[in-house]
C-alpha cells in the first residue's frame, strides 16, 4: 500500500509541474467576429424585448456597434464607435466593459409619424450638443442591457450566461485577464484555472496500476 501511495504522489506530482507549465503561459484564445455576435445574439438581443439586433463590426483596436430598437412603432437603427476597456470572463464574473468615443449615430429609422421623426431627432441633438452626452447608454440601460458608470458602458452577461450550467462549466477552466480587438477578431488572453483542473483530476478514480501522465492530459480550452 505505502508503494501504491508513493506511486501516486510521484505521478501527482508530476502532473502538477506539466499543468503548471502549461498555466503560466499566458495564451491568446481569438473569438471570431461572427462568435462574438452570435454570443450577443442568444444571450443579449433574445432576452431583450425591444432589442431587435445587437452586433459589432470588429477592427484593430475598435468596433463599431449596432443596435436595432422596436418600441411603439419606432423602429430605429444606431451605430456608436467604441473602444474595449476591460474583458474579465471566469466563473464567478462574465463583464465587457466600453469606452464611447464617437456620438451616435441614426442609420435607418421607421417613424409612427412626423411628430415622432422631429422629436427623435431633436432629443438628439439636444442631449448631444446641449448636454454633451450621449443617449445609446441611457437607451441601453433603460432596457437594462448595460449599466453606465464614469461614461463607460458595462455589459454584464452573467445575467444571461449565468444559467447555462455548461458555459459556466467551461469558464471554470479559464481566466480570462484582458483582450483585445483586432480585424474580425476579439482576442481574449487566459490561462487554465489550477483549482478547477484539479478538481477534476481528483474526481476521477485512481487505480493502483497508475499510467503516466502526459501532456496530453491537460485538457486544452475549447471554444464553444
Amino acid at each position: 500500500m505505502q508503494t501504491i501511495i508513493s506511486n501516486i504522489s510521484a505521478r501527482l506530482k508530476q502532473a502538477y509541474q506539466k499543468a503548471e507549465d502549461y498555466i503560466e503561459d499566458e495564451r491568446e484564445f481569438p473569438m471570431s467576429q461572427v462568435f462574438l455576435n452570435a454570443t450577443f445574439q442568444r444571450f443579449v438581443t433574445d432576452n431583450v424585448k425591444m432589442l431587435k439586433d445587437l452586433h459589432a463590426d470588429l477592427h484593430d483596436d475598435w468596433l463599431r456597434l449596432y443596435a436595432t430598437l422596436d418600441y411603439n412603432g419606432l423602429n430605429i437603427t444606431l451605430s456608436v464607435d467604441l473602444k474595449l476597456a476591460l474583458m474579465e470572463l471566469n466563473k464567478k464574473s462574465q463583464l465587457i466593459v466600453f469606452e464611447q468615443i464617437s456620438e451616435t449615430t441614426i442609420l435607418d429609422a421607421k417613424y409612427p409619424s412626423v411628430f415622432h421623426k422631429g422629436g427623435v431627432q431633436c432629443a438628439l441633438w439636444f442631449y448631444q450638443k446641449v448636454l454633451n452626452k450621449d443617449p445609446l447608454g441611457m437607451i441601453l440601460e433603460k432596457l437594462n442591457v448595460i449599466k453606465v458608470k464614469d461614461d463607460l458602458l458595462y455589459l454584464d452577461l452573467n445575467r444571461w450566461l449565468g444559467k447555462n450550467k455548461s458555459i459556466i462549466d467551461t469558464l471554470a477552466k479559464v481566466n480570462v485577464n484582458h483582450a483585445v480587438l483586432r480585424e474580425a477578431q476579439l482576442v481574449v488572453f487566459g490561462n487554465v484555472n489550477l483549482v478547477a483542473l484539479f478538481s477534476k483530476m481528483s474526481s476521477e478514480r485512481l487505480e493502483s496500476n497508475v499510467t503516466d501522465f502526459t501532456e496530453s492530459d491537460v485538457t486544452p480550452i475549447k471554444q464553444k
